[in-house]
């Protein structure tokens, strides 16, 4: 995708060919900034500071982490060291675990001296494979976004939470990929933009990079959506997801099982973006989910820019008052119209999942 007409991944190699490039995420949407990764410390920084954030790049980041590990030390030991260290990093998303075992998986039976130029290598194409899925949830989810306007002949209002455009992936994004198509394809879209508390990735992410894109957009306050659901001025929700279950619950960040609940309450079709890595073919059904508790100092402090520009943190909460802040929550398949892959949209179903990427259900 483009910034400012300059085009980006969030993720890419630096120029001396070894080092590792990001967008810091947490300077956006003031300043856009990048930051580079040497090391394998610098790599699970990135990750548990929300330098980067989103299933899918968090993936990529670690398969970097991998590689920079694998630069400084190809042993078994540093191997292993390194998968663990950038495991630990964050709890709930899938395909962190999932590129750490696939590189894993190469790289241990290699000898130590190819150990690194495979880890680049391997790095390099799973960030081309996300970049490859996630387009094609754009064109999958382009189907249901023309069938939407074809029917009312107008401007189709399209309501999302979080962040699920190309700054959570390698590019193009999940949940806002459909959103980017259709746009390009001249098709009249408004998105509802959720701020997404306690991260506000939806005010500062989302709305960013639809505006740089030239998205019609709204930033509305997460309690706006029930609201504008029972008024008829959202024909679809969609959103991404960062753990789905074998039988198709979704896991997504906290305040998306309240936005499926509204939307089922309402008739509106609720759909979620979801790339295959993402699926944990290992746990039965969404409760088995670990979610991540964060920091309360993100429920308390807020940041924003003051009058003169200077990007600054304010306390909202009493001094002293306990903080909760369970980071994601899981919306039941039953909640879900229907689930946009790489391969087509399907059921939120085991049986259905398992039907459209065999492949995998075997595998685990």
């Amino acid at each position: 995708m483009k910034v400012d007409g300059v085009p980006y991944r969030t993720i890419w190699l630096g120029q001396d060919g070894w080092s590792v490039e990001i967008i810091d995420q947490t300077r956006l949407p003031y300043h856009f900034e990048t930051v580079r990764l040497a090391s394998v410390d610098d790599a699970a920084h990135a990750i548990s500071a929300m330098l980067v954030r989103g299933a899918p790049l968090i993936g990529a980041t670690a398969a970097y982490g991998m590689a920079l590990a694998m630069r400084a030390g190809a042993s078994d030991a540093t191997l292993q060291a390194a998968h663990d260290r950038l495991l630990a990093t964050r709890p709930t998303a899938v395909n962190l675990r999932w590129a750490l075992d696939t590189m894993a998986a190469l790289l241990r039976p290699l000898n130590p001296d190819a150990r690194v130029a495979a880890a680049y290598r391997e790095a390099a194409r799973i960030c081309d494979e996300d970049a490859g899925i996630c387009e094609a949830i754009g064109n999958n989810g382009l189907a249901l976004i023309t069938a939407l306007h074809e029917k009312k002949n107008d401007r189709v209002n399209l309501l999302t939470h979080c962040n699920a455009g190309w700054l959570a992936t390698v590019d193009w994004g999940t949940a806002l990929a459909p959103i980017y198509k259709a746009h390009d394809a001249g098709i009249p879209v408004h998105v509802w933009v959720d701020e997404t508390r306690p991260r506000n990735q939806g005010a500062a992410l989302t709305a960013w990079e639809l505006g740089r894109h030239g998205v019609p957009h709204t930033v509305i306050v997460d309690n706006a959506g029930g609201h504008l659901m029972q008024t008829g001025q959202v024909d679809m929700a969609i959103t991404g997801t960062d753990r789905t279950s074998a039988n198709g619950d979704v896991c997504n960040k906290i305040g998306t099982y309240l936005k499926a609940l509204a939307a089922h309450d309402n008739g509106v079709p609720f759909y979620v973006a979801l790339p295959s890595p993402t699926i944990d073919w290992t746990l039965p059904r969404g409760s088995d989910i670990p979610i991540e508790e964060r920091g309360g100092d993100e429920v308390s402090l807020i940041a924003g820019r003051g009058p003169n520009g200077e990007v600054v943190r304010v306390q909202l909460t009493p001094d002293g008052s306990p903080l909760g802040n369970p980071a994601f929550d899981v919306t039941p398949a039953r909640l879900v119209t229907g689930l946009v892959t790489e391969r087509g949209i399907c059921a939120a179903s085991s049986d259905v999942l398992a039907g459209l990427f065999p492949e995998l259900a075997r595998a685990a």
